[in-house]
C-alpha cells in the first residue's frame, strides 16, 4: 500500500504464511514494521534486503567489528520474502550438484564448497542457541523417498555419486523398511538419508536474527524500498537510492534474491519463480504413530517436479512444491502468492503420500517468489573498486546457503583472508537470462515438461527421455536432478 509521495504505509503481515501466523499468535512478535528511513544518511555498510542473506551479513559484520555502522534497508519487513515463507529446511543443499561443481570448478574446490555447506547447518543452530532464537530447531536430516523403480535408480545413483566424491555429503541408501521407519508414506521402495539438514520455523529464525542484529547495534529500516543501487569509486561512496532518501556507504551489499530482477541493470540476472505451500491443522499422535517423522526429519521424493515437507513442532504437515508458472517480465505481484490450482495438486499429493491426512483440515496455503540464475548456480562477491557486493541465486535452498553467504560477505567487506573467501562460488558470475518472451516461453515449457516426465515415468517405469532432453535448459537442482522451477 502506497501513501502520497510513494512512502509505504503499514500493512498486516500475518497472512503471508503459516509461519507468520503462528509467530504472531505466539505473542512474541506483532509483525509491526520498524520505522523507515527519514531523509539521507551515511553508513559504513548498507545492506539492501532484510532476509537471511542481508541479516546474516549484518550480524557477522557486527560480531567481528561492533563499532561498524551497519544499516539494512527493507521494502517491507524483515522476513517478508522467501526467508519467512519457505519450507523450513536449513539444509546443506546447493543448487548445483557436487558433480556439476567439480565439472565447472575442479574437484578440490567443489569438495571445499560442499564441506563448507555441511558445516553451515550446525553454525545456524549454534547462533540460534547463542542468541536465544527459539526457531524450533531439530537437526533431523533429510529423507528422500524412492516410490517407483526409476526413483530407486536415482537414489542409488546419488549414493554412488557421493561415494565418488569421498562421501562428502554422507548420503546413505535406505531399504524400504528403513525409509518407511522414518517416513510412513505409501508405496515406499527405499530412499536416501543425509544428516545435513535441520527442521526450523523460518519466520522465528529470520525475525529472531533481525532482533539480534539490532541488539548488536545494527539499524534496520523497514518499509524503505530501494529504487536503485549506484556504484562508488574514485573517492565517491556507493549509494542506495530509496523512495525515502539515500544511504551512502563505502560498501553496499545487494541481498534482494527474487526482487533483484526489479533493480535497474539487474533485470536479467535473476528471475522470480513461485513456489507454493500448504499446511494442515495439528494432527493427533495416532496419525504420527504411522506417519513417522519423529526425529525432526525433512522429506521429499525422487520425482522431477520437486516436493518438500516437514512435521512442524506443533505436529502439522507443512508441505510444498513447484508448479506455479513464471510470470512474463519477471512480475512479482501479491496475487501470485496464491495459486488455487497448485494448492489443489499439493493437497492431492500429500493425501497420496499419507492417505489418513484426508480426514483432517488444511488450514493454510501460501507462496512466494524464489531467485533463480540462468545456470542454477548461487554466488557471492564484492567488487572492491565500486564497493558493491551481492549474494543470492539460491533456487530455493537459501536457509542454509544464506548463512555461508553472510559469513563470506562479512569477510570480504572486512578484507580478511579466510578459507571462505577462496570458495569457488565467490566472485562467480552466472550468464544472464534470455530477453522476453524467450525466457517466459522456455521456463514454462520446462515446467510442463517436468510434470509430463513424472507421468511418463509412472506409466513406462523407465527414466524419462523428456527429462534428459530438457536437462541442459533447466539446470540441476536437488541431488543433481533436473528441475523445472525451484
Amino acid at each position: 500500500m502506497k501513501a502520497p509521495g510513494g512512502v509505504t504505509r503499514s500493512r498486516s503481515y500475518r497472512r503471508l504464511s503459516l509461519w507468520h501466523d503462528t509467530l504472531a499468535d505466539s505473542g512474541q512478535d506483532d509483525l509491526v514494521a520498524r520505522p523507515g528511513l527519514d531523509g539521507d544518511t551515511e553508513a559504513d555498510v548498507c545492506v539492501v534486503g532484510a532476509g537471511f542473506t542481508g541479516l546474516w551479513t549484518a550480524y557477522y559484520l557486527l560480531v567481528a567489528d561492533p563499532g561498524r555502522k551497519v544499516v539494512v534497508v527493507e521494502a517491507e519487513i524483515a522476513g517478508f520474502g522467501a526467508s519467512g515463507r519457505n519450507g523450513g529446511w536449513c539444509s546443506a543443499l546447493f543448487p548445483a550438484s557436487v558433480a556439476a561443481l567439480a565439472h565447472r570448478h575442479g574437484r578440490a574446490p567443489a569438495l571445499a564448497l560442499r564441506r563448507a555447506m555441511n558445516t553451515t547447518v550446525a553454525e545456524v543452530g549454534r547462533v540460534a542457541a547463542a542468541e536465544g532464537i527459539d526457531c524450533h530447531w531439530a537437526h533431523g536430516g533429510t529423507v528422500v523417498l524412492a516410490r517407483t523403480p526409476t526413483h530407486l535408480a536415482r537414489a542409488q545413483a546419488d549414493v554412488a555419486e557421493d561415494s565418488a566424491f569421498d562421501g562428502v555429503d554422507e548420503v546413505r541408501l535406505l531399504s524400504a523398511e528403513q525409509a518407511r521407519d522414518r517416513v510412513g508414506a505409501t508405496s515406499v521402495l527405499g530412499g536416501t538419508y543425509t544428516p545435513n539438514c535441520a527442521r526450523v520455523h523460518p519466520a522465528r529464525l529470520v525475525r529472531g536474527l533481525a532482533a539480534a542484529v539490532e541488539r548488536r547495534g545494527g539499524r534496520i529500516l523497514e518499509q524503505t524500498r530501494a529504487r536503485r543501487i549506484e556504484p562508488g569509486g574514485g573517492g565517491r561512496a556507493a549509494r542506495v537510492v530509496t523512495e525515502r532518501g539515500t544511504v551512502s556507504a563505502r560498501h553496499v551489499i545487494r541481498a534482494t534474491e527474487a526482487w533483484t530482477s526489479h533493480l535497474p541493470g539487474s533485470e536479467r540476472d535473476v528471475i522470480p519463480v513461485y513456489s507454493m505451500m500448504i499446511a494442515t491443522e495439528p494432527l493427533p499422535a495416532s496419525f504420527w504413530d504411522s506417519a513417522g517423522l519423529a526425529r525432526g526429519e525433512t522429506f521429499g521424493d525422487y520425482r522431477h517436479l520437486i516436493i518438500y515437507g516437514q512435521r512442524t513442532a506443533d505436529d502439522r504437515f507443512a508441505f510444498g512444491g513447484r508448479g506455479a508458472p513464471y510470470h512474463r517480465g519477471s512480475r512479482i505481484e501479491p496475487q501470485f502468492d496464491r495459486d488455487p490450482h497448485v494448492f489443489t495438486k499439493l493437497r492431492a499429493t500429500l493425501i497420496e503420500l499419507f492417505p489418513a491426512v484426508a480426514d483432517h483440515t488444511f488450514t493454510h496455503a501460501w507462496g512466494g517468489p524464489l531467485g533463480i540464475t540462468r545456470d542454477w548456480h548461487a554466488s557471492v562477491g564484492l567488487d572492491r573498486d565500486t564497493g558493491l557486493g551481492w549474494g543470492g541465486g539460491y533456487v530455493g535452498d537459501g536457509v542454509g546457503t544464506s548463512n555461508l553467504a553472510g559469513r563470506t560477505l562479512a569477510d570480504l567487506v572486512l578484507g580478511v583472508d579466510t578459507d571462505l573467501v577462496r570458495l569457488p562460488w565467490v566472485g562467480y558470475r552466472s550468464p544472464r537470462w534470455e530477453p522476453e518472451p524467450w525466457r517466459w516461453m522456455g521456463i514454462n515449457a520446462g515446467l510442463r515438461a517436468m510434470t509430463a516426465a513424472d507421468v511418463e515415468e509412472r506409466v513406462t517405469r523407465r527414466p524419462s527421455a523428456m527429462a534428459r532432453a530438457m536437462a541442459p535448459l533447466l539446470g540441476h537442482g536437488h541431488q543433481g536432478r533436473p528441475i523445472a522451477a525451484e
